[in-house]
């Protein structure tokens, strides 16, 4: 068992908030059933509103389906998975650095840490480049998402907010699925409506909207709503 707290699907996979992040896998693999899903992209408005420790809880409950998993850090700017998940984050050897680097499979799995998580991998960000969007938006970078995902059954890709920063919305060119995370009593309706029109900008849209922090006595209300 790992001994991070924040990884509550995997420590606590009775609690409310597991089974709650189970009814969001099991929406999804229903939307699966007769689409080529593997990449599930996940953002939020803004910074704070819970996206990485729902990327990483998403991450897990997929690994106990089975399925051989890789989380990807893919906010360039502020990553902070290595920090959940315990590990160093080798500004040489992140998923910044493996985007401009050549990708033959030794490569990639040099560049990949395989988690205490049973069929969990994950690929920190790395550096943080001073043009995200640019390099996220590459040639380089649409090559390597296509070798990855044959290598793994669901890839997550843990993105940069989408307020002010188009990282994300360049990213939904190689995801399959885009969820918006949002946060009880701070992200106002207003918000998630100018997440929406972005999205519609890049002929993108949102599959589904995470309602995160909410408290045990609204567990029940905590969702996935999906379109």
């Amino acid at each position: 068992m790992n001994n991070n707290t924040e990884l509550i699907v995997n420590n606590n996979p009775k609690s409310p908030f597991s089974e709650a992040i189970k009814s969001v896998r099991t929406n999804l693999q229903f939307s699966m059933v007769n689409r080529d899903i593997k990449t599930i992209l996940v953002t939020s408005p803004e910074p704070s509103d819970g996206k990485s420790f729902v990327s990483a809880n998403l991450a897990v409950a997929f690994t106990q389906e089975n399925k051989k998993v890789l989380l990807i850090d893919s906010d360039l700017r502020k990553g902070r998975q290595h920090r959940l998940f315990k590990v160093r984050n080798d500004r040489t050897k992140g998923y910044s650095n493996l985007i401009v680097s050549s990708k033959t499979q030794d490569v990639i799995e040099d560049f990949i840490i395989h988690t205490e998580v049973k069929k969990l991998d994950l690929l920190p960000c790395g550096a943080f480049p001073p043009n995200p969007s640019e390099l996220l938006s590459s040639t380089n970078n649409r090559e390597l998402i296509e070798k990855l995902r044959k290598m793994y059954d669901v890839i997550i890709l843990d993105c940069a907010p989408t307020l002010g920063l188009n990282d994300s919305l360049v990213m939904t060119k190689l995801s399959d699925v885009n969820i918006v995370v949002v946060s009880k009593g701070k992200s106002k309706i207003e918000v998630l409506e100018q997440v929406k029109n972005n999205f519609e900008k890049v002929n993108a849209k949102i599959d589904g909207v995470i309602l995160n922090k909410v408290t045990q006595k609204d567990m029940s209300y905590y969702g996935y709503y999906g379109e």
